[in-house]
């Protein structure tokens, strides 16, 4: 199956929105995949508006480069894990920015490919990198993990309530080479049941600890809002319960300015808020957009603003 080029940015006018851009302004899209969002920012920034585009996927910054050819040197696209968002942004010139986006979804050219391996609707070998030159693939986890170290990934990143019967399932079948190998299997422990295919968890959870996305997450946060000029805005767009709550969590935590727990009468860890959140609540999809994109139906988007003066 071909590569579908014609992804289209979820929640695209709630982003371009909610950063408030501005002509002139710089902006970083930490995962500028396909440049949907990219060319919404770009659009919205001209005459003189940049943009840092950053994506972990080569074939991503390909695709991106082909598509915003057009913006010329108003566009500057480094291939790198947006863990390395400030250094990254020092070195291109983009601090301080005036937004910074996180779309933390898989791109329809990622799912479609098959030879990526992402997708259990198409047989792929069991890669899910999303950068090639990463040493571990799935199918190094599916081999060669025992079956407790196996099932706990399912069960941390995937929130697979039967993980335990299905890591057992893949040491008895093992080796597995194809997606499609591996899905039969889960749907073997698992069966069908509604419109969510019974393999969906164990994919995620996969993909998640090939790429070290919670830990990239986790590290990406602090360093957006020290890139931030004081009234930028972080939009981060997060697509199941991990991501979201390690982002809500982090919002909440930076929009405070004391840690300390209930009983300390005074005090003592000195934090200041660097944050203001804008979204109380995530930003979800519209109807519309949901039924002319069904994966778009697990978006959240949530919005917080820099205060004061740069860290």
């Amino acid at each position: 199956m071909g590569v579908r080029l014609s992804h289209t940015p979820v929640l695209y006018q709630e982003v371009l929105a909610g950063l408030e851009i501005k002509p002139g302004g710089r902006y970083i899209d930490g995962t500028v995949g396909a440049g949907g969002h990219a060319r919404g920012i770009l659009e919205a920034s001209a005459p003189d508006g940049r943009l840092l585009g950053i994506d972990a996927d080569p074939a991503a910054i390909a695709l991106a480069r082909e598509k915003l050819v057009a913006y010329g040197g108003r566009v500057t696209l480094v291939q790198g894990n947006f863990a390395e968002l400030e250094a990254i942004a020092q070195r291109e010139g983009f601090c301080p920015a005036d937004g910074v986006l996180l779309d933390l979804g898989l791109s329809s050219m990622q799912l479609e490919a098959a030879q990526r391996g992402f997708s259990f609707l198409l047989d792929g070998p069991l890669d899910m990198r999303f950068d090639p030159s990463r040493m571990i693939t799935a199918a190094d986890l599916v081999n060669g993990l025992g079956v407790s170290d196996l099932a706990d990934i399912l069960y941390r990143y995937g929130e697979e309530r039967r993980a335990r019967a299905i890591a057992e399932a893949i040491a008895a079948a093992r080796p597995l080479h194809t997606t499609r190998e591996l899905a039969a299997v889960v749907e073997g422990v698992v069966g069908r049941r509604g419109r969510i295919h019974p393999a969906t968890r164990t994919f995620q959870a996969l993909r998640i600890a090939v790429n070290g996305e919670l830990e990239a997450l986790e590290a990406v946060l602090p360093q957006a809002v020290r890139v931030l000029a004081p009234g930028g805005v972080l939009a981060v767009i997060s697509f199941h319960s991990l991501e979201d709550r390690v982002v809500k969590q982090f919002l909440r935590r930076e929009s405070r300015d004391c840690l300390c727990p209930p009983e300390q009468p005074v005090c003592i860890c000195g934090h200041k808020a660097t944050l203001q959140v804008v979204t109380k609540k995530p930003i979800r999809p519209r109807a519309e957009e949901v039924e002319s994109n069904p994966r778009s139906r697990s978006a959240r988007l949530r919005l917080a603003r820099r205060l004061g003066s740069r860290v």
